[in-house]
């Protein structure tokens, strides 16, 4: 690993710097270290190039669908060691550094400004180097150990940064993320910034100081004899982190659990001793000064709280023992004008250094990552890296795969089915239509096999209500619902799906929408669509080609035990209906029948022995050149009622083919893999 320190920019005057190198097994460090211009051993004529220029190079970086991220390719340990070479030598000023991990971003890529916590290393995002490198200029704060400025003092270097970067592309957001005291700092500038777009990421903020569980141990610090103060970089690592989740940063999922138990407990035999690095950055007279910092910066970011404007992400950890940082994301969200909070229950207070957490993903779920002032939801998507496939559907939807088992067909331009996606046109514009099954349960396993298969996104078109601020929470965890912003959901409306389809995108389109997501008992697969042809036409404006397909087993995995209307039937069901459709917006208010009519709710289900999911792609239908549907109403309706049609017909098919499946029983399927290995394909019906 390699950082590059460099001022935000050069001012002309010269002014001490200072340099420094070194290695270690694990980094390779090349810090030029820089208060107020550039370094003197620069020729005169060969400047840093401007960061127009900058932007201007990088303009034909794209990301690809399951780019690598290189998230999880560096360990805590890398961090220890990092840090020990860090603070070797360490003089000067704060200053900025840019880490070269991070490499070159996207287009027009937003700027991200890392503020640490108290230790000033700068290094607290080092996990993360490399993910947010693909999609941020990433530039680190440092704060030398034995530096003395206030914490006014660092708001002015921070202001300083964003007053430079906003001058010169002043339509550009900022990121502030602020780890612990790095939280105080980000809130306070951006109190004192309303007019700069900032955008905050707050990890477990130290705007609770004052009711910090270790607050009656700190005045004994002051009398703690030199000879012990060797321990209390030990006592403090426990107070912070979790070291088993530390320690499994990286560690593949894959092992043998015999092999797991025995890689972590080397892992943290081998944590044990860099602990004692931390006496040099956090030596007694340094602590105590710190520990002063904090307070004064705890003081002065929570009495200007009321003048944040900012949107703002708080991380906030569960078993944090440094601070109350749940309590903490509670007051700060009904405080805060624009706050969403994401809450990790079962991690300790260095949650950036812990397993699990990857603060990009995070930033993209949550709906918050933008490269202009508004976000747009179109052109600002980014697609999943393999880390988030594989944590999705190789470790959270694991279960639901075994489970479903799914098997999915398409249909030849000569009518023939065959096995896999190969009938499914191979580029966009595509318009998939379909049947909606109980719950969605269907969409997980179409999402992956269309991205594992063909490396390609469904824009899924989903109800506003997904994407409503109305259900955020102080302890909203990372769901199912932030999985929707990660695999290109987008709020259902004309103008989305307009683009998409202009864009050569490939689009997911439900007509039954939550009305045969929520159906009732004794209404599987059946179809509840609208009378209007709104799709037809714009497929045949854009020239998109329409794909039919049906879906059948969620019959087979779960049963219904209360419906929309057994719900309305009881006093506390209907009051939560009610509450839950309250100031929801009627997508459909102009329409005919009963999908017009659908309120929202979650029909509540029981699991059955698991059968097996079956899709079906139809045979593609073609609009490109076909301008009849776009001037003669009838002929738009007519292709309108032959797809409703096809689909109802595949899903009829379906359901009388998968009773000459030999496995549709997960039993059976078991079986079958315990004979063969559990990567082989599990064979189904003769179609």
């Amino acid at each position: 690993m390699s950082l590059s320190f460099a001022p935000p920019s050069p001012i002309p005057h010269k002014s001490t710097t200072h340099n420094f190198k070194s290695r270690c097994t694990h980094c390779t460090f090349a810090l030029n270290y820089a208060s107020k211009t550039e370094p003197e051993t620069s020729p005169p004529n060969k400047r840093e190039l401007p960061i127009e220029k900058k932007v201007q190079e990088s303009k034909d970086i794209e990301l690809e669908v399951l780019y690598d991220d290189g998230f999880g390719s560096v360990s805590v340990r890398d961090y220890f060691s990092a840090a020990k070479d860090m603070v070797r030598d360490d003089a000067g000023p704060p200053r900025w550094f840019s880490p070269i991990e991070c490499g070159k971003p996207v287009t027009h890529a937003p700027l991200l400004l890392f503020l640490p916590g108290a230790d000033g290393l700068g290094l607290g995002l080092i996990l993360h180097h490399k993910s947010l490198g693909k999609v941020f200029e990433v530039r680190c704060l440092h704060i030398p150990v034995k530096d003395r400025t206030s914490f006014e003092g660092l708001i002015n270097i921070v202001e300083k940064c964003i007053e430079s970067e906003h001058s010169i592309r002043p339509s550009r957001p900022i990121y502030l993320v602020g780890d612990s005291f790095g939280g105080c700092l980000a809130l306070a500038v951006a109190a004192r910034n309303p007019t700069i777009d900032l955008v905050l990421v707050l990890v477990n903020p130290a705007t609770s100081f004052d009711k910090s569980p270790l607050q009656p141990l700190f005045p004994l610090l002051e009398n703690l004899p030199n000879n012990l103060q060797v321990n209390v970089p030990y006592i403090l690592s426990f107070a912070m982190g979790d070291p088993i989740k530390m320690a499994m940063v990286g560690m593949d999922r894959g092992l043998p659990s015999l092999q797991t138990i025995e890689k972590l407990s080397n892992t943290l035999t081998s944590m044990l001793p860099l602990l004692s690095e931390l006496a040099e950055i956090i030596p007694k007279e340094i602590l105590l000064w710190k520990l002063k910092l904090l307070k004064s910066a705890a003081a002065y970011t929570n009495s200007r709280l009321y003048a944040v404007k900012a949107p703002v992400l708080i991380l906030a950890s569960g078993k944090d023992n440094l601070l109350p940082s749940g309590d903490e994301a509670d007051r700060l969200f009904s405080t805060l004008k624009d706050c969403k909070v994401r809450y990790f229950k079962d991690n300790g207070h260095t949650l950036l250094l812990e397993d699990g957490v990857n603060l990009l993903t995070v930033i993209k779920a949550a709906g918050m990552y933008r490269r202009s002032r508004q976000r747009d939801v179109i052109m600002d998507y980014l697609p999943p890296t393999k880390s988030e496939f594989d944590k999705t559907f190789n470790q959270d939807q694991r279960l639901i795969s075994i489970a479903s088992s799914p098997v999915f067909f398409s249909t030849l331009q000569n009518g023939k089915i065959v096995r896999g996606l190969e009938g499914v046109p191979g580029k966009g514009p595509v318009l998939l239509v379909g049947y909606h099954m109980l719950l969605g349960l269907e969409l997980g396993m179409l999402h992956k096999q269309f991205i594992e298969d063909r490396k390609m996104i469904l824009h899924g078109m989903t109800h506003p209500i997904v994407f409503s601020r109305k259900y955020e929470s102080s302890r909203t965890e990372l769901s199912h619902y932030d999985n929707i912003n990660l695999y290109g959901g987008v709020s259902v409306n004309p103008v989305n799906m307009y683009r998409l389809l202009q864009q050569g995108s490939f689009v997911l389109l439900y007509p039954g929408g939550t009305r045969e997501a929520m159906h009732r008992k004794g209404e599987e697969y059946k179809l509840f669509w609208p009378e209007q042809p709104e799709f037809v036409r714009m497929a045949a404006r854009l020239g998109a080609t329409i794909v039919p397909f049906g879906v059948v087993g969620a019959d087979d995995l779960a049963e219904l035990v209360l419906d929309y209307d057994d719900q309305k039937r009881m006093p506390f069901f209907r009051e939560w209906i009610e509450e839950m459709n309250k100031d929801v917006a009627n997508i459909r208010s102009n329409k005919d029948g009963e999908v017009s009519q659908q309120e929202f709710c979650l029909p509540i289900i029981v699991p059955k022995v698991p059968g097996r999911f079956y899709y079906l792609f139809g045979k593609p239908i073609e609009t490109k050149g076909q301008e009849i549907l776009l001037k003669d109403s009838d002929n738009a309706m007519a292709v309108y009622r032959q797809i409703k049609s096809e689909i109802e017909g595949i899903m009829a098919y379906l359901k009388k083919k998968r009773e000459e499946d030999p496995y549709r029983s997960i039993i059976q399927r078991a079986l079958f893999q315990a004979t063969y290995g559990p990567s082989s394909q599990i064979p189904t019906f003769e179609f």
